[in-house]
Protein backbone atom coordinates (compact mmCIF):
# COMPACT_ATOMS: atom_id res chain seq x y z
CA UNK A 1 0.00 0.00 0.00
CA UNK A 2 1.34 3.01 -1.23
CA UNK A 3 1.80 6.14 1.54
CA UNK A 4 3.21 9.31 1.71
CA UNK A 5 2.66 10.83 5.13
CA UNK A 6 3.49 14.85 6.03
CA UNK A 7 4.62 16.16 9.52
CA UNK A 8 6.41 19.20 10.42
CA UNK A 9 3.30 21.64 10.57
CA UNK A 10 2.64 24.26 12.92
CA UNK A 11 2.09 27.33 14.38
CA UNK A 12 4.75 29.54 13.26
CA UNK A 13 5.41 33.64 13.78
CA UNK A 14 5.85 35.57 10.66
CA UNK A 15 9.65 35.48 9.76
CA UNK A 16 10.09 32.27 11.42
CA UNK A 17 11.26 28.73 9.57
CA UNK A 18 9.57 25.17 9.37
CA UNK A 19 10.73 22.15 8.30
CA UNK A 20 8.31 19.90 6.29
CA UNK A 21 8.78 16.16 6.08
CA UNK A 22 7.49 13.65 3.87
CA UNK A 23 8.03 9.55 4.71
CA UNK A 24 7.26 7.79 1.27
CA UNK A 25 6.51 4.13 1.63
CA UNK A 26 5.17 0.90 -0.22
CA UNK A 27 6.90 1.39 -3.39
CA UNK A 28 10.22 2.93 -4.60
CA UNK A 29 10.16 6.39 -4.88
CA UNK A 30 13.53 7.20 -5.98
CA UNK A 31 12.58 7.81 -9.55
CA UNK A 32 9.60 9.89 -8.71
CA UNK A 33 9.03 12.97 -9.35
CA UNK A 34 8.15 14.59 -5.85
CA UNK A 35 6.36 17.90 -5.27
CA UNK A 36 4.88 20.15 -2.28
CA UNK A 37 1.31 21.57 -3.01
CA UNK A 38 -0.53 23.69 -0.18
CA UNK A 39 -4.25 24.77 0.03
CA UNK A 40 -5.38 27.41 1.98
CA UNK A 41 -9.39 28.03 3.21
CA UNK A 42 -11.56 28.53 0.10
CA UNK A 43 -8.59 28.82 -2.48
CA UNK A 44 -7.74 25.99 -4.91
CA UNK A 45 -4.60 23.56 -4.32
CA UNK A 46 -1.10 25.24 -5.57
CA UNK A 47 2.03 24.33 -6.64
CA UNK A 48 4.44 25.16 -4.19
CA UNK A 49 7.76 22.82 -5.16
CA UNK A 50 9.17 19.85 -7.08
CA UNK A 51 12.54 17.75 -7.13
CA UNK A 52 13.14 15.41 -10.26
CA UNK A 53 14.20 11.90 -8.72
CA UNK A 54 17.82 12.53 -8.48
CA UNK A 55 17.55 15.67 -6.79
CA UNK A 56 19.57 17.01 -9.10
CA UNK A 57 16.31 19.41 -10.76
CA UNK A 58 14.23 21.56 -8.86
CA UNK A 59 10.72 24.32 -9.33
CA UNK A 60 9.43 26.41 -7.09
CA UNK A 61 6.45 28.82 -7.46
CA UNK A 62 7.15 32.40 -7.45
CA UNK A 63 5.68 33.06 -4.45
CA UNK A 64 8.31 30.93 -2.59
CA UNK A 65 11.56 30.90 -4.92
CA UNK A 66 14.17 32.32 -2.69
CA UNK A 67 12.54 31.33 0.43
CA UNK A 68 11.50 27.84 0.41
CA UNK A 69 14.41 24.75 0.01
CA UNK A 70 13.24 21.39 -1.57
CA UNK A 71 15.34 18.24 -0.81
CA UNK A 72 15.24 14.82 -0.54
CA UNK A 73 16.73 11.67 0.86
CA UNK A 74 16.58 8.53 -1.67
CA UNK A 75 17.62 6.26 1.10
CA UNK A 76 15.46 7.04 3.46
CA UNK A 77 12.39 7.67 0.81
CA UNK A 78 12.03 11.46 2.33
CA UNK A 79 11.17 14.65 0.86
CA UNK A 80 11.91 18.04 2.53
CA UNK A 81 10.70 21.12 2.69
CA UNK A 82 12.63 23.59 4.47
CA UNK A 83 10.88 27.11 4.91
CA UNK A 84 12.01 29.97 5.98
CA UNK A 85 10.76 33.69 6.24
CA UNK A 86 7.09 32.55 6.71
CA UNK A 87 4.31 34.82 5.73
CA UNK A 88 0.85 35.06 6.66
CA UNK A 89 0.01 33.89 3.06
CA UNK A 90 1.72 30.52 3.49
CA UNK A 91 -0.83 29.35 5.95
CA UNK A 92 -2.55 26.60 4.33
CA UNK A 93 -2.52 22.76 4.54
CA UNK A 94 0.71 21.28 2.92
CA UNK A 95 0.67 18.35 0.92
CA UNK A 96 3.43 15.72 -0.18
CA UNK A 97 2.71 14.09 -3.55
CA UNK A 98 4.27 11.78 -6.19
CA UNK A 99 4.34 10.68 -9.47
CA UNK A 100 6.49 7.91 -11.71
CA UNK A 101 7.83 10.12 -14.14
CA UNK A 102 11.06 11.82 -14.91
CA UNK A 103 9.50 15.46 -15.49
CA UNK A 104 8.54 18.29 -13.22
CA UNK A 105 5.25 19.42 -13.89
CA UNK A 106 2.99 21.64 -11.60
CA UNK A 107 -0.87 20.50 -12.05
CA UNK A 108 -2.59 19.01 -9.01
CA UNK A 109 -3.55 16.42 -11.59
CA UNK A 110 -0.54 15.56 -12.48
CA UNK A 111 0.23 13.26 -9.64
CA UNK A 112 -0.71 9.70 -8.90
CA UNK A 113 0.09 9.81 -5.05
CA UNK A 114 -1.06 12.54 -2.18
CA UNK A 115 -0.51 12.50 1.08
CA UNK A 116 -2.70 13.50 4.01
CA UNK A 117 -1.30 16.87 4.56
CA UNK A 118 -0.16 19.15 7.45
CA UNK A 119 -1.17 22.23 8.73
CA UNK A 120 0.82 25.26 8.82
CA UNK A 121 -0.16 28.70 10.28
CA UNK A 122 1.75 31.68 9.86
CA UNK A 123 0.75 34.43 12.43
CA UNK A 124 1.59 37.87 11.80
Amino acid sequence: QVQLVESGGGLVQAGGSLRLSCAASGRTFSSDVMAWFRQAPGKEREFVSAISGSGGNTYYADSVKARFTISRDNAENMVFLQMNSLKPEDTAVYYCAARSSVLIRTPSGYYDYWGQGTQVTVSS
